[in-house]
């Protein structure tokens, strides 16, 4: 277990103010049939109670120990963040020849699904922390294959060989999402992509959940024929109560998710990240408990900025 400090402070309060997180890492929750049981990292506020949770699935190859400049921020702002390890962790090291393999995009799915399931499991692993969660307030959240995960539990479908929606895997207890750098349609992926990865042919007509979606307009996947405009797909080809932002000269990384100064961010921005942490902050509180002066405040602010970082739109 490890400590981070900020000055301590009640989680309920305002998203400037941010207080002391604990973290406990790896918490283990069993998966019958996965092959590995399910380790999550788990992040909470020190003080406070009715906290809302944020199920936050990782992007390819990442771990429970990524996404330090979302995750921390989070946390230090009153959420209890759970970051499972899924099976294309690079901790875990499975070789592509394993036939868990080609099921990995749905196995992603059930792991968020199974931390909703084993919540008293992560909430006995921080001392303190029992009675102290709002577990009618959770929201989604992910990164690239992780925001594919995640859009999953918001209502997005893969669709079958014929086109068709297929199984729903969205999930009740899930009022809310954050989707960054999610993937857009199938209709232009390159050959690769199309034979490889059948999972990146979704369909967004059902993802009916609210959700703060997130693309930069200088992301270029090698995935698809298309440029960054792909990635707002998941806004124009979802139903209403969607937000996108679109930021400003901003590749897949989005100036540095996933971590501090990791090799992978290829456009590190530090007001970038600041922007992404107070913006999705003030979304979720306003989207769960409908508190609208931080996100109004926000809001306001970008769009008064002289040189703002991105644009946002709401349907």
């Amino acid at each position: 277990m490890s400590e981070s400090m900020t000055a301590p402070t009640d989680p309920q309060q305002t998203a400037d103010a941010p207080t002391r997180v604990i973290s406990a890492r790896p918490v283990v929750l069993s998966a019958p049939g996965r092959g590995d049981d399910l380790q999550v990292r788990v992040s909470a506020p020190a003080t406070g109670t009715g906290l809302p949770v944020i199920v936050f699935s990782h992007g390819f190859g990442w771990s429970m120990d990524g996404y330090a400049p979302l995750a921390d921020y989070w946390a230090a702002h009153g959420f209890v963040v759970i970051q499972p390890t899924h099976l294309d962790s690079r901790t875990l090291g499975i070789p592509a020849e394993d036939p868990r393999t080609p099921r990995i995009w749905r196995i992603r799915i059930e792991d968020l699904t199974r931390v909703l399931d084993g919540l008293d499991v992560a909430e006995a692993s921080v001392p303190g922390l029992a009675g102290r969660l709002d577990r009618d307030r959770i929201a989604v959240a992910g990164h690239s294959w992780g925001a594919q995960s995640a859009s999953a539990l918001l209502g997005a479908r893969v669709l079958d060989s014929d086109g068709t929606p297929g199984e729903d895997m969205s999930d009740p207890r899930v009022t809310a999402g954050v989707l960054l750098a999610l993937t857009g349609l199938g209709d232009d992926l390159v050959p690769f992509a199309a034979e490889n990865f059948p999972f990146m042919k979704p369909s967004f007509e059902t993802m009916t959940a609210p959700a703060f979606i997130i693309a930069g307009d200088h992301d270029q996947s090698h995935l698809s024929t298309r440029g960054p405009d792909w990635f707002t797909d998941p806004y124009a080809h979802s139903p209403g109560d969607k937000v996108l932002l679109t930021l400003f000269g901003a590749e897949h990384s989005l100036g540095g998710i996933p971590g501090y100064e990791v090799a992978e961010t290829t456009d590190a921005s530090p007001a970038r990240v600041a922007l992404i942490q107070q913006l999705t902050t003030a979304y979720l509180r306003s989207t769960l408990y409908g508190e609208d002066a931080a996100w109004h405040a926000a809001t306001t602010a970008l769009g008064e900025d002289p040189h703002p970082l991105g644009t946002l739109k709401s349907k």
